[in-house]
């Protein structure tokens, strides 16, 4: 105990009247723990630092990723590489509920890998808050801040980029969310690259979506897209764009009514919800199953039907403008739905049209808490239903349309009602509860390649004689999932992560 002490051996074998074997045995034992002077230490210092033993042996097992979780910057060419790590660490820790989690949702990371990565650390930390090494990846991966632009950069204005090194951000064939009608691939059409294209805008950047941090500002919270099958493509969008990071067993979809459906996402206690209201306000259309009718009526200063199920949303996103353009003039009801009422009048668009956003604005301004609500208010997306409107004398609206526009030295018009634009954000401007106005248009006028066109199916797919007549047939309304739709949740989610 003397020499463990501090004293030098020779001293101490010299004051000892020992027996000569007994003086080699400690000699012997004295060499080897002189030899295995390591040994000693990791003895010694085990049963007080069990932490640091643990998380030194975490680390050595995913070194490779370790990397991209504390800079958030993952490497130029690493898909397989990330896949192969965490795969790897799943193996080697076969008990962790988590990291298994993470790998097994769909068998491939995401093409953007900072999904995986966040996914791993958020759940470690809710599901073992104990560990100690995975409290380190939760506290370093809590340094990471969303380099969101400036506030008065013009994120609306830019162009498109070829990135297929990040887009699309989820995989048609993964997620089982989306509808049949914005299936394109499965519904046959050959090209893909419309799904690669990145909005870059001029004088900043967005940040990489990253559905953990969404999420993570969505906790207990409600996200609610409202308007027609426009924001319903966005919604389907939204759904796809954050499912793969959800553990299958810890989302669903439910009902509410016939014009409410909800994705769960229990982990979170959050919702991301989508209403059917084609035109806001109370209208002869608002049967979600069955509104193709030709005698579209509106009741511009009913909304209550509608908005009551908005109330106590935290994030609201209207839209409203497909249903307006059948006809120059919109039929305005006289008297009520309620009452039976079939006498109506018919005024211009733009009148109608400003009719209900002032109804829509004054509901929002009375039932609006802006501390606990953020509303988003999106502009129109426009149709391709005209090829010389990009100098194709030969297409067929937007039939067999590839690539984005280009190449267009005059201001693009593709027939959108601009009246409708400036009077959806003037009114915003004017009103006393912020409402943020999403400038899609523009940006989404380029898109002629992105449409469903006829490789949809909403009442089954077409037959082989409609998909020979796409004048009549092709969709040029709506848009492929994964696609356009997904840039627009990229600017909603900039706005999101952007603000305390």
């Amino acid at each position: 105990m003397q020499m463990l002490g501090g004293r030098s051996s020779s001293e101490g074998l010299a004051n000892l009247p020992v027996p000569s074997s007994t003086v080699v045995i400690l000699l012997l034992l004295l060499g080897f723990f002189m030899y295995d002077e390591e040994y000693v230490k990791s003895i010694a210092k085990f049963p007080l630092s069990s932490t640091s033993l643990s998380l030194s042996s975490t680390r050595s097992k995913t070194h490779g990723a370790t990397p991209v979780g504390l800079q958030g910057e993952p490497p130029t060419n690493n898909n397989h590489l990330v896949h192969q790590q965490t795969s790897n660490t799943t193996e080697q820790k076969p008990s962790s509920p988590d990291v298994a989690t993470a790998v097994g949702l769909q068998g491939e990371p995401p093409t953007n890998n900072n999904h995986l990565v966040h996914q791993q650390t958020s759940n470690t930390t809710e599901q073992k808050p104990s560990s100690p090494d995975v409290a380190s990846y939760h506290d370093e991966n809590e340094q990471l801040k969303v380099e969101s632009p400036h506030e008065k950069c013009d994120i609306f204005t830019g162009e498109w980029v070829l990135d297929d090194a990040t887009h699309p951000l989820y995989k048609e064939d993964e997620c089982k969310f989306l509808s049949s009608q914005v299936t394109c691939l499965r519904n046959g059409r050959k090209d893909s690259l419309y799904q690669k294209w990145r909005w870059q805008p001029s004088h900043c950047s967005l940040p990489k979506f990253n559905a953990t941090q969404l999420l993570e500002k969505l906790r207990n919270k409600r996200l609610m897209y409202v308007g027609d099958s426009l924001n319903r493509n966005q919604w389907e969008s939204m759904v796809c764009m954050v499912q793969s990071v959800i553990p299958p067993d810890r989302r669903f979809m439910s009902m509410s009514g016939s014009s409410l459906v909800i994705f769960h996402v229990m982990d979170y206690n959050a919702t991301i919800e989508y209403y059917w209201a084609p035109f806001l306000v109370e209208s002869n259309s608002d049967n979600p199953r069955n509104h193709s009718l030709t005698n579209r009526i509106i009741k511009p200063g009913s909304i209550d039907k509608h908005a009551q199920y908005w109330k106590g949303v935290n994030f609201l996103i209207f839209n409203t403008y497909a249903w307006w353009m059948n006809s120059k003039t919109t039929k305005v009801l006289r008297g009520s739905f309620h009452e039976g009422s079939t006498t109506y009048d018919k005024i211009g668009r733009t009148t109608a049209y400003k009719r209900v956003l002032r109804t829509w604005a004054k509901w929002i301004e009375k039932n609006v808490d802006p501390s606990q609500t953020t509303v988003f208010f999106n502009s129109m997306s426009p149709v391709h239903g005209r090829s010389m409107d990009w100098n194709n004398p030969r297409g067929i609206k937007c039939f067999n349309e590839t690539k984005p526009i280009s190449n267009i030295s005059t201001p693009l018009n593709v027939g959108t009602d601009r009246r409708l634009f400036a009077a959806a954000r003037k009114t915003m401007q004017r009103m006393k509860i912020p409402v943020d106005f999403m400038d899609i248009t523009t940006l989404s006028e380029y898109r002629k390649d992105a449409h469903t066109s006829l490789y949809t199916a909403r009442k089954g797919k077409f037959t082989q004689k409609q998909m020979a007549n796409p004048a009549l047939y092709a969709d040029c309304t709506h848009w492929c999932l994964p696609g356009l739709p997904d840039t627009w949740n990229e600017l909603i989610f900039t706005r999101i992560v952007s603000r305390p």
